[in-house]
């Protein structure tokens, strides 16, 4: 079932604050040879139109890639190693280019069989399907898990805190853990709505 845009709004906040709590997961997907940018280039490579794959980069990386393009069109035009040496290269310089623009390093492109994180193909998946409905469980599911274990613990730590110093200190240290988290997921679904 299709979902409406104004339905996936929580998705959203959701994904984000999700991303937001475990930042490694988005760490290495647009920089892989299996990432959406890669395949936007070679899309462009394919049809001989670089336009398909400026959406990706700032405007100011724009002339960049345009003259990647030129010149991988041209060392292509010789074949064999050459050509696959101008395609590594455009697939390089765009994804450095939209890595800039996300604010991120460029540690160079990941290999096509590199792990993706199963958040990200969930993602990826709902945009292709249109339904954002296996992401909404995925991420729910991820989010209440870190949510209860950080309350479990401080609650089973409440129960000990005045046996002693130690016992209460090693329940402060749960509560302030559960409590940081939940002022993070608040404060992401904040940020999130007064951006939107």
């Amino acid at each position: 079932m299709k979902t409406r845009l104004g339905n996936c709004i929580p998705v959203v906040i959701l994904a984000v604050v999700f991303l937001m709590l475990f930042p490694a997961i988005s760490a290495s997907h647009c920089d892989s040879m299996n990432g959406p940018v890669v395949k936007t280039a070679k899309a462009a490579i394919e049809k001989g139109d670089v336009t398909l794959v400026l959406k990706w980069v700032k405007p100011e990386h724009e002339n960049e890639v345009r003259d990647a393009f030129t010149r991988t069109m041209r060392v292509k035009k010789s074949g064999g190693e050459a050509k696959e040496v101008a395609d590594r290269f455009f697939f390089e310089t765009v994804v450095r280019l939209h890595r800039m623009g996300e604010g991120e390093s460029y540690t160079g492109l990941k290999p096509e069989n590199a792990p993706i994180e199963p958040s990200i193909r969930h993602a990826d998946g709902a945009l292709e399907s249109g339904s954002v409905d296996d992401l909404v469980k995925h991420l729910s599911a991820a989010v209440t898990e870190k949510l209860r274990t950080r309350f479990n613990m401080a609650f089973e730590k409440q129960k000990t805190a005045e046996r002693s110093v130690a016992d209460g200190r090693k329940y402060v240290e749960a509560y302030v853990e559960y409590i940081h988290f939940v002022e993070r997921l608040h404060g992401m679904l904040e940020q999130t709505e007064h951006h939107h």
